[in-house]
């Protein structure tokens, strides 16, 4: 729900003592926020990235509800201090905006007018069920596979011109290490190369023993033609401007 409640909110003071009865609400019942969330299971497994944008798509129209405005941004306010832990904020936020809590939580409270107030659930605490996310470069969500031992052999590379040669290749290799091989042997370029076997396109990050291949086994490596083209061109004087006179 973003960061905890800054000095926006520092300037609200407690102007009664809390849980006091005040006028207000049905009854005139006015309880203490509690600090015990809910707890509640989503129907489906919820990302953290989907909770924040629910709750962003409701605080967006809120004010549309019934009610006032000030009142939909106190209790924001109310819920990211209790997101926070500070309960003694969110207290204070709630008292200085005058809000009765008849049972004690945001999920129903009325303003000073008796205007009704009512807070999804999952504005007030995240589902039970809620799926923690990663980033993509923990190294704790794809451990790296043991690579197999360095025991090199002469692959068979089998080149669109015609031509075959052998490159010294190991099973841990990946097909981007042997473009590179293969550039420095036959001044290829890497970026001219696509590599296939058995009919599959390999990717630079493919390992040789992702391929499955054997020993007596040729690849296939298609030139493209623009890189057996390097024309010479004799150096050309340019044409000299026109001089006007």
């Amino acid at each position: 729900m973003g960061g905890c409640v800054g000095r926006y909110w520092e300037g609200w003071e407690d102007t009664q003592s809390r849980g006091s009865s005040r006028n207000g609400g049905r009854g005139g019942r006015n309880e203490p926020l509690k600090k015990d969330r809910p707890k509640w299971k989503s129907d489906y497994p919820m990302t953290e990235g989907q909770l924040r944008s629910k709750r962003d798509e409701f605080w967006d129209t809120a004010p549309a509800f019934e009610g006032r405005k000030e009142i939909w941004d106190a209790l924001k306010a109310a819920t990211v201090a209790l997101e926070c832990n500070d309960h003694d904020l969110a207290q204070a936020i709630v008292d200085g905006a005058s809000i009765t809590l008849p049972h004690g939580t945001l999920a129903e409270c009325y303003d000073e007018l008796g205007n009704r107030y009512q807070l999804p659930v999952y504005c007030l605490a995240p589902p039970v069920n809620l799926i923690s996310e990663r980033s993509d470069d923990d190294p704790n969500d794809s451990p790296e596979t043991p690579s197999a031992p360095k025991k090199e052999f002469q692959l068979k590379v089998r080149l669109s011109t015609g031509t075959d040669l052998r490159l010294s290749a190991s099973m841990a290799d990946s097909i981007g290490l042997l473009k590179k091989q293969l550039h420095a042997q036959e001044d290829i370029d890497a970026a001219h190369q696509r590599w296939f076997f058995s009919g599959k396109l390999l990717t630079d990050k493919t390992r040789l023993q992702d391929t499955k291949i054997q020993k007596d086994f040729v690849i296939q490596v298609i030139v493209n033609p623009q890189a057996l083209e390097a024309p010479k061109l004799d150096p050309v004087t340019p044409p000299s401007s026109p001089v006007s006179e």
